[in-house]
């Protein structure tokens, strides 16, 4: 019996290095279901995926069985969409590679697709979120790193291998400050991600002795991005100051970014984007500075319409409504 295509779920599961989330999604975004575990805690990626088996299946059939699931979506750090396999993740215990959409098709017997968290999220946005009827737009995600998904003609850029739209690693500033993982000297993560902007707060309390700031009642241990954003919306100059800077290295990329695919939007989704237009201002403002007039003033810098809680599995379920 064929299941109408408004009675289908999507199974969306977004690997973290940490944590694994995921859940049952209907066609409108609901998420009926969702569960976590932890990814640290099975050393064999067998193992894990049968404490994954044993947690959804319950719910698989509640649905009405597998008959009524179109498939299974993963989002995972260095997911290749081509090949369906995580492909020497650093961040994750398993290493090399690993061919995990023919895994999961074995274990659960339903198709399957993965591919990275960013590029999971600028499917999600354009299937629920703010990029609803976009072809032309970029998802850069600001949390512990900077993540990117490019849009053109309404599909994903993935490149001839799978990995296109690394835009967090773009070298913004020669001779710039050093990556605390990958070496690189000025790369967009290593000042437009919560990481970045400890380090640019840190910095900044140093060069400016002199100037009183709420900040120095923190140990550099105990300060963070959320602790500077409680700083700035008292007032603290400093802190204001390190937004205003992270803006403008965010706004400079952007403006690059623009004149490479010259997208109808910019959607910004994470953490960062909580401190609102202390972050969206001065972004803005650097993005059309560095723009050729041709660019300048046609591009929206938008925030994501996706909860934060739910865009991971939103995310990677999205991926299943493209399978043929």
């Amino acid at each position: 019996m064929e299941i109408p295509a408004t009675q289908q779920y999507a199974i969306g599961i977004d690997i973290g290095g940490t944590n694994t989330v995921y859940g049952l999604v209907d066609r409108r975004g609901h998420i009926s279901y969702r569960g976590a575990t932890s990814t640290k805690k099975h050393e064999k990626i067998e193992d894990y995926l049968e404490e994954l088996y044993e947690s959804l299946m319950p719910t698989i059939e509640q649905a009405g069985g597998v008959e009524y699931i179109k498939g299974i979506g993963i989002g995972a750090p260095n997911g290749n969409f081509y090949t369906g396999s995580i492909e020497y993740a650093p961040n994750l215990q398993w290493k090399g590679v690993i061919r995990l959409v023919d895994m999961v098709k074995a274990k659960f017997g339903l198709p399957a697709a993965l591919t990275n968290d960013a590029n999971a999220a600028a499917v999600g946005e354009m299937t629920y979120g703010a990029a609803r009827g976009m072809k032309e737009f970029i998802m850069i995600t600001l949390g512990t790193g900077v993540g990117s998904g490019i849009v053109v003609n309404g599909q994903l850029v993935y490149g001839h291998d799978g990995f296109a739209g690394e835009l967090g690693h773009n070298i913004i500033i020669p001779g710039g400050r050093k990556h605390w993982a990958t070496g690189f000297e000025g790369s967009l993560e290593a000042y437009a991600s919560a990481t970045g902007v400890r380090l640019t707060a840190l910095e900044m309390l140093e060069k400016n002795p002199e100037t009183p700031s709420i900040m120095r009642n923190y140990t550099p241990d105990e300060l963070d991005s959320r602790l500077v954003y409680d700083c700035a919306i008292q007032g603290d100059e400093l802190a204001v100051e390190v937004y205003n800077y992270t803006g403008k290295i965010l706004g400079m990329a952007l403006a690059n970014f623009v004149m490479f695919s010259s997208p109808q939007s910019i959607i910004l989704f994470g953490g960062l984007t909580k401190a609102g237009d202390l972050i969206f201002k001065p972004t803005k403002d650097a993005m059309e500075e560095n723009l050729l007039p041709i660019f300048r003033n046609k591009v929206a810098i938008i925030p994501s319409e996706l909860k934060e809680a739910d865009a991971a599995i939103l995310g990677a379920s999205a991926l299943v409504w493209e399978l043929p």
